[in-house]
């Protein structure tokens, strides 16, 4: 058994083991496995061992792997997670099924029109970013802005709004973790009660909350979606640009 098989047992282990403690069920939580940094044969190892959902932090990397594993295309579904930026929506749009990480209108509506002109591709699975913990270094936009954009975006064609996506500043006390999910969590509740009967949120059902230092913090405060990364394919190089 390699590495990272073995690696993605012990995260499936860990993710049911965090569920069943919060009382929910191990399957209506999604794990990603964030292959950032790591090479396409990386991706088909962990996919060989039954992960399909890959998540990307840098467009000319992700676009690069995607190309990479092409003939696996059809069974591998490929999120964007990180910054993005008006010069790359284009990318984004033709190449990935989900985008985590849209902070302000202007990358929304970039990428709803892109998305059009790539019509076989169905549409585009989106997320609203948070910064839940108001740090200046992360993307993201305040609680208070939260309800506006996705209110937006939910009119925007080629796009689907599927929720929210939050990455808290670090902690170590759990308490800490929870308190931060939990206003994220708040927060798509308020949002989906609201407008649980207007066009444009129909399958608005995801908390993209979690990576491997605070995933059990995150399933006990109702994420749909964990994004793991080191525990799955190991400790990181340096970081790519």
């Amino acid at each position: 058994m390699s590495q990272v098989t073995a690696n993605l047992m012990l995260v499936k282990q860990r993710l049911e083991l965090a569920a069943l403690a919060a009382k929910r069920e191990p399957e209506d939580i999604q794990l990603l496995a964030v292959s950032k940094t790591f090479p396409a044969l990386a991706v088909e190892e962990a996919m060989h061992a039954g992960q399909t959902a890959f998540g990307e932090n840098y467009v000319q990397e992700g676009v690069e792997k995607i190309q990479q594993l092409a003939k696996l295309r059809p069974w591998l579904e490929w999120h964007f997670i990180g910054p993005l930026q008006s010069n790359k929506t284009r990318d984004v749009a033709e190449h990935f099924d989900w985008v985590h990480s849209i902070d302000r209108l202007k990358i929304a509506e970039r990428l709803s029109s892109q998305r059009g002109e790539f019509p076989d591709l169905g549409d585009l699975q989106v997320c609203v970013q948070i910064n839940v913990s108001a740090e200046e270094s992360k993307s993201g936009i305040a609680l208070e802005e939260v309800e506006a954009l996705c209110d937006a975006i939910a009119k925007l064609p080629n796009l689907v709004l599927r929720g929210l996506m939050a990455i808290p500043a670090p902690s170590e006390d759990i308490n800490e973790q929870r308190q931060a999910f939990a206003a994220v969590r708040e927060c798509f509740a308020g949002i989906k009660v609201k407008h649980s009967h207007d066009l444009g949120y129909d399958f608005f059902d995801t908390l993209s909350m979690g990576m491997s230092d605070d995933m059990e913090a995150a399933i006990a405060e109702g994420s749909t979606m964990v994004r793991i990364g080191s525990a799955i394919f190991g400790k990181r190089d340096k970081i790519k640009a």
